[in-house]
Order: C-alpha cells, then structure tokens, then sequence
C-alpha cells in the first residue's frame, strides 16, 4: 500500500512534538525551587550572602533566604548585600527582625552597594557591622507618604465621584478631592510616628545619641565615605571586604567561599502560556500599593 505524504507528515510532527515536550518540560523541571549553590571545594569557609536589591516591597523571599542559612550548620557567617533604595515599611522592619534573629546564632555583616538609602540602611542596621564603598549613597533617613490628586482632571472629562463613608476619615487620601488640614494633621502624625521608629532603629543599632541622629534624619543623603564619619558606616569596602570582616568576626582567618541563594526562575512553559495582561496588572497593582503606603524609601 502506498505511503500517504500527509499522514506520515502528521505522524513526524507529532513524534517531534512529543520530544520537544519532553525537553523543555524537564528544563522547566528542574529550575523551579529555591535552594542553596551546592556545595564545591573550597579553601576558605562558607559565607551566605543575601541579596537585598531594588525597591523592597515585601520581605518573604528574603527572609525564607534569611532563615535558610540560620539553619545551615556549613555557613559560618552571613552578608546582606544591600542595593536597595528602600520601599515600604512594614516589609523593611520584617527583613530588620529577620536579620537580628539571624544573629543570635551567626554574624551577619551588611554590605552596601551603589545605593543603601532610607529602608536599605534600617535593613543594614541589624548588622553587626556596616561596609560601604565610599561612593556608596545612603542615608534619606526619613518617611513619606504620597497621594494623588485628580480632581480637576475628573472634572475636565466630565466624571464625578460619590462616596457613602460609615466615618469622616474612612476615604483620607482620595484621589478625588483635596485633602482637608484635619486629614492631612492626621496624615502627618502618622508619618511622624513611623520616622520616629526609623530614629529608634539608628540610635540603638549604630549606638549614636537621639540628638545626633536627629540632626542628620532629614531626609538628605550620604556618601559611603560621610556616613562612617557620622558613624552610620564601620568601615569601607566592597562584598570582599565584608564577607573577610563576617569571618573574621565568626572567628575564622579571614577565607571564604561566597555561597548565594539560587534564584527562582520559572520554567519554559510558565514564560509561554503566562498571561500578559495578568502580569501587567501584577505590576500596576505593586506601583499602586507602593504609592499609597508609607516608605522609608529615597525617590527623587
């Protein structure tokens, strides 16, 4: 009986299918949890390194990371690489807790990058000690809160909002109408109460007198070289200077294998069949709630 072209067509491209499947299946396998570089000979001992990088939003994966190499008896010490220029509060104090629990059974030594401002230096206060490079900006110790308003723009386009509240303050920050001076007083209290919180972290973690603290908590930055003259910073340096320093002060010679969490990635058929707009509104969603929460973060 003669070969039908087609049939035999649809047949290799079916077997082909069914490969390519298959390999990209077990490729998306094997990259989807979270675990630590394995282990490879080394001189030195193992020192953990946290990354804490770009706007901080929420504080799980970095204090699952945290918490991970508590555990692990073959890391001696541990760096928070800091390159952060902060972000909201809450999530800010969790990485802070996470790292003084770290502490009660190994040293951790925070490393600031190219920025370690406002929430990036709180994180690094739960250290026991601070590097920086000199030309490292940090500082902005400060908190903020912002609202828009689009009233006139509402009313150039013919919308208007009606609101039915159960208190006079139950809508304090609608985008739709002007703050009054009782909600902004209010406003201002609250802020003024999480900056004091971010004083009492600089005052206990770098042992520096309140007024002095209080001279510089304006908000203005630092460079690397600045910050350990105002005694924000212990020493200068880069990741290698940290993780001697975090040797050395877990009483090793001073060696060190660099050991980073492996990062999550997703596997070949997340990145196809993920929904564009899911992702778009993921990320609209994340820029809304980081606008209308209250930050240590520095935003120019």
């Amino acid at each position: 009986m003669r070969k039908h072209p087609v049939l035999w067509g649809i047949v290799l491209l079916v077997v082909l299918g069914a490969f390519f499947y298959a390999f990209f299946y077990k490729a998306g396998q094997g990259s989807g949890n979270l675990a630590m570089r394995p282990k490879t000979f080394a001189f030195g001992e193992r020192i953990g390194v946290v990354p804490v990088e770009g706007v901080i939003s929420d504080s799980f994966d970095i204090r699952q990371n945290l918490e991970d190499f508590g555990k692990d008896d073959s890391i001696v010490a541990v760096v928070v690489r800091i390159d952060s220029p902060g972000g909201g509060v809450a999530a800010s104090q969790e990485i802070y807790d996470a790292i003084l629990q770290l502490r009660k059974k190994k040293k951790v030594v925070a490393s600031m990058g190219s920025v370690a401002a406002s929430g990036g230096l709180l994180i690094a206060c739960a250290a026991d000690k601070i590097v920086a490079n000199p030309g490292t900006i940090t500082g902005s110790i400060s908190a903020i809160m912002q609202f828009a308003n689009i009233e006139e723009l509402l009313g150039k386009i013919g919308v208007k909002s009606s609101v039915v509240k159960s208190g006079p303050y139950k809508d304090i920050g609608s985008p739709v109408r002007e703050m009054t001076p009782e909600e902004r007083q209010i406003i201002q209290e609250l802020v003024d109460d999480i900056y004091n919180q971010f004083i009492d972290v600089i005052v206990e973690g770098r042992n520096l007198p309140r007024e002095q603290v209080m001279a510089i908590a304006d908000g203005r930055l630092f460079s690397g070289r600045k910050a350990k003259e105002l005694g924000l910073v212990d020493q200068m340096g880069d990741l290698s200077a940290a993780a001697r320093t975090a040797s050395e002060l877990a009483g090793r010679d001073g060696t060190y294998e660099l050991i980073f969490p492996k990062k999550i990635r997703p596997g070949v058929f997340d990145y196809l069949f993920e929904s564009a707009a899911s992702a778009f509104i993921r990320a609209l969603d994340n820029s809304v709630r980081m606008q209308g929460g209250a930050n240590y973060r520095y935003d120019p």
